[in-house]
């Protein structure tokens, strides 16, 4: 039988989760496994209200059960737990697989204490091999891509069922293929500099530990214990 890391640690991740808490919920494949144990846990009594990070994880809890409240309607989350699409030692994480970033970001920057959940593979020396995403505004997004282009960064649109893929937030989705490793401050200085880009999918130092699914169970790591190779 094979190990759903994974589930892993989506489930490990869920025992943060206290009675009384705001929690923001991330979105893509490992995050799934974590609503699908708060869904558990809110129908065994545990009481949360949270904050969805996609419409997918939104449909998901109101089918588990889970409170919602708007992002808009609270002042701070307690805690958000999301998946990366990689992550190096220094916490420097690539997400927006899913294409959420946007709103995980936001709701993560919201959160008193932020957990990246994930399976071993996600684990890397130097970021920069998984695309970066960058939500791009619709109108201009050509200009947009061109200067994407000349800042060397091989932008492809991302698509969905022969179109372009729409966010949640109505804005399309371009995937740098930069490669590793990354000097992940020259990017971030150069695309918050780029006129049309409203958001990418660098997560800088913003998780306060990550939850590793491995084939012998969950792994929780702080930043001082994974730079010493615990």
């Amino acid at each position: 039988m094979s190990i759903n890391k994974k589930k892993i640690a989506g489930e490990k991740a869920a025992e943060f989760i206290k009675d009384g808490m705001t929690v923001g919920l991330g979105t893509g494949s490992t995050a799934k496994y974590l609503v699908e144990k708060v869904g558990e846990m809110v129908k065994n009594g545990l009481k949360i209200q949270a904050v969805a990070t996609s419409k997918a994880t939104e449909d998901q809890a109101k089918e588990l059960g889970i409170s919602l409240v708007d992002v808009n309607d609270v002042e701070c989350i307690d805690i958000a737990i999301d998946g990366v699409d990689e992550i190096d030692r220094d916490f420097n994480a690539t997400k927006g697989g899913g294409g959420a970033l946007f709103r995980e970001k936001i709701v993560a920057s919201l959160a008193n204490k932020v957990i990246w959940i994930m399976d071993d593979s996600k684990l890397v020396e130097s970021i920069g091999e998984f695309p970066l995403p960058v939500e791009i505004l619709p109108y201009g997004y050509k200009v947009t891509f061109k200067r994407l282009e000349a800042l060397g960064y091989n932008p492809v649109m991302r698509l969905k069922n022969d179109g372009l893929f729409v966010t949640d937030n109505g804005n399309y989705i371009a995937d740098l293929h930069i490669g590793a490793p990354a000097d992940v401050d020259d990017i971030k200085q150069k695309l918050d500099n780029t006129v049309g880009v409203l958001e990418t999918g660098q997560f800088l130092k913003m998780c306060d530990c990550i939850v590793v699914g491995t084939c012998d169970g969950a792994r929780i790591y702080d930043a001082v214990s994974i730079i010493a190779g615990c």
